[in-house]
Formats: structure tokens, sequence, C-alpha cells
């Protein structure tokens, strides 16, 4: 079984990935990392060298080789399930699982962490909380695709693993 976890960034998709991985004995992969692996460069290298449509083309390739794979859990970028159909080829080889935050939430997650995220390098502290706004209102139509959706604030694990056993 296939378990992917999407979410806007600073969600706990790599976090809450590992945990549930190691619950159910599963493999557990970040595609951000595998990514920066073989490009053997950063994401924020990627986006300016190569620019995002060429991050999302690697990004879809590596999705097509996780299909191949079993017991799995993975850890989609923020961005993932809005390009291409890897949304419903995501709902069509595994469960999928939002895990769903408030803009506010994610801002304060986020605050520290924008050197490391692309879309959010140069946005200024004062305008952080509007344009996550924006991003999770276009993002939102496909996370909400997913079969199971928890709030990624406190994520019950108990609770997960009865979700997940049930689309199983």
């Amino acid at each position: 079984m296939l378990i992917f976890l999407i979410g806007f960034m600073g969600s706990g998709k790599t976090s809450v990935g590992r945990h549930l991985a190691r619950n159910m004995h599963y493999r557990f992969i970040d595609l951000d990392a595998v990514i920066e692996e073989r490009e053997i460069k950063t994401i924020q290298e990627i986006f300016d060298q190569h620019g995002e449509s060429y991050f999302r083309q690697c990004e879809s390739k590596l999705l097509s080789e996780v299909y191949e794979m079993k017991d799995t859990v993975i850890s989609c970028g923020g961005g993932t399930p809005c390009f291409g159909d890897n949304m419903a080829d995501m709902n069509k080889h595994g469960i999928t699982v939002y895990l769903k935050m408030e803009a506010e939430a994610l801002k304060h997650r986020l605050t520290h962490a924008k050197k490391k995220r692309p879309l959010l390098m140069n946005v200024s502290e004062e305008n952080l909380l509007t344009v996550i706004k924006e991003k999770l209102q276009l993002r939102e139509p496909f996370y909400k695709q997913s079969k199971i959706m928890l709030n990624g604030l406190d994520v019950d694990m108990n609770l997960l693993q009865k979700s997940i056993q049930y689309f199983n």
C-alpha cells in the first residue's frame, strides 16, 4: 500500500510521514529530498537554475516511479498535487492524506523557514500571511480531493492509522 501525505509547506508532512512509516513498518520517502539527491542541488538551486516547471517535471517523473513501490509512506511537496494529473494518479495508486492547517498556523511555522522555501524566500514578513492565504486558496481544491483529511496541527496517529485501514 502507498500512503501519500499532502498539504501546504510547513504542515508537517515529513514529520508525520516518518512517524507513520515507523509505526507501520513501511519505507519512508520525502519527494523533495529524493529530487535534491538526484539533482545534486537544493530545491532552491533547482528553482533558480532551471525554474519551477523543470522541478515539477522531476517531481512527476519520481511519482511515476513511486507508484511501482509497496508499503511506502510518501511525503509530497506542497505543490505536488496541483500539477498535471498528480492528484488523480496518487488517489488511483494509494491513499492520500491531507494535513490541513489554517493560514495563521502555517505562517507561524514558516516564518523562520522561509530561506528553505523557494516560493516564500523573497516574501516580506508583512506579506507572508497574504501569500500563504493566496497559495492555499489555489491549492486547496486539489488537497480536498484527498481520501483522508486531518488537522495537521495535532495529528492523532491512532486515528490516522485507523482511517488508512478503512481505505485499504
